[in-house]
């Protein structure tokens, strides 16, 4: 696997740890939720900017927010008690699908 491919994982999941920061910084009123948010912020970007070196920019941000999409949909399913009904995870594996193909296509 090469490596902007790596980075493109590593922003996403950066993504993933900036959207529940946000959640728990309580509107910016939490030090702790908020360093995180920042540290977050920046290492997706940071990544995001490696992996835009070698992949197309369309390619790699419905990458990077296909990524970020699930992601926070799966942990909010199986840790804040979020709904996980059958509509729900069948949009969920589509855009897991839409990505794979992105991936596929390139």
């Amino acid at each position: 696997m090469r490596m902007h491919w790596i980075y493109l994982a590593v922003a996403g999941l950066f993504e993933i740890g900036w959207i529940f920061s946000l959640k728990f910084s309580e509107g910016f009123t939490r030090a702790v939720p908020l360093i995180f948010y920042a540290v977050c912020g920046l290492g997706a970007a940071f990544f995001l900017s490696q992996s835009l070196k070698h992949l197309p920019v369309g390619l790699a941000y419905a990458v990077w927010t296909g990524t970020a999409i699930v992601g926070s949909n799966v942990i909010a399913i199986l840790f804040l008690g979020e709904p996980a009904n059958l509509s729900r995870i069948a949009y969920i594996l589509m855009i897991i699908g839409g990505v794979a193909g992105l991936r596929l296509s390139t």
